[in-house]
């Protein structure tokens, strides 16, 4: 028992050292942008960017419309399938899946050949149409996260008989999943959302091809050009990135323990 203890704690603190090393040795780059003395001069140099506060607050704005785009396509559906027709599920999750299967360059590509400027719907001929695109690339990436967290919460609620309660009270379709079914999954997705902003954050593939303004291609162009900047946008990206996975742990705490009922 002392010996498969003692090899655990060995294969755990090589897992650790694999992870943590690296990003040691990032930050301490990171801080040697001053000769002779570690500082946040890359930081400061970054943060001070205007490309920066733009790329950022663009993929972030971007952010918001596909998690938005996301809810409203994914918390019906799934509500639906659950209640009425759950001998689709295994064909809607399987489509959910897809792209993770089909890589991202591959649809940005169908875009531009779909909806071209000489195509009979020209949207990247416009920037408002190019935006439209890359948020709906992004809900389409981020749907496999999204539906998941969206379907484990609705394991843990009633939903049949929550339905069948508003629709007693006089409630419509409409009501029920706004104001009924919608805040007993919040926290389910919400942590969907956390995962969309992560995935849109640090996307390159889609923004880069459709020449949008976003932040992955900034990072791109910074680390291809600077010397420090690049690990200090690194260690703010991977920040962010585990700020929202720990926002999602947090918001687990107060999701519903309720066992999964059969609807």
């Amino acid at each position: 028992m002392k010996s498969g203890r003692f090899w655990a704690w060995v294969v755990f603190a090589l897992g650790a050292a694999y992870f943590f090393i690296p990003l040691i040795a990032t930050v301490e780059f990171s801080m040697r942008m001053r000769r002779g003395a570690y500082s946040f001069d890359a930081y400061k140099v970054v943060f001070g960017d205007p490309r920066f506060q733009a790329t950022f607050g663009y993929s972030v704005l971007t952010a918001v419309f596909t998690i938005i785009l996301g809810v409203l396509i994914v918390v019906p559906t799934a509500y639906w399938i659950r209640l009425r027709m759950p001998q689709l599920r295994p064909v809607v999750e399987f489509i959910t899946l897809l792209p993770l299967v089909i890589p991202a360059i591959v649809i940005v590509f169908g875009y531009i050949r779909m909806y071209g400027s000489n195509s009979p719907l020209p949207f990247l001929g416009s920037e408002t149409g190019a935006n439209a695109l890359l948020v709906i690339g992004y809900a389409t990436l981020a749907l496999p996260y999204m539906y998941r967290a969206v379907d484990t919460g609705l394991r843990t609620i009633d939903v049949r008989t929550l339905t069948e309660a508003a629709q007693i009270l006089g409630a419509g379709w409409g009501t029920i999943i706004t104001r009924v079914i919608l805040p007993n999954v919040l926290i389910a997705v919400l942590s969907g959302a956390f995962l969309t902003f992560a995935i849109v954050i640090g996307e390159f593939t889609m923004a880069s091809l459709l020449n949008r303004p976003a932040f992955g291609p900034y990072l791109q162009n910074v680390g291809a050009n600077r010397a420090y900047e690049p690990a200090a946008l690194a260690i703010i990206a991977f920040a962010i990135t585990w700020g929202c996975m720990s926002l999602i742990q947090i918001l687990s705490r107060f999701a519903p323990r309720s066992a999964n009922r059969p609807n």
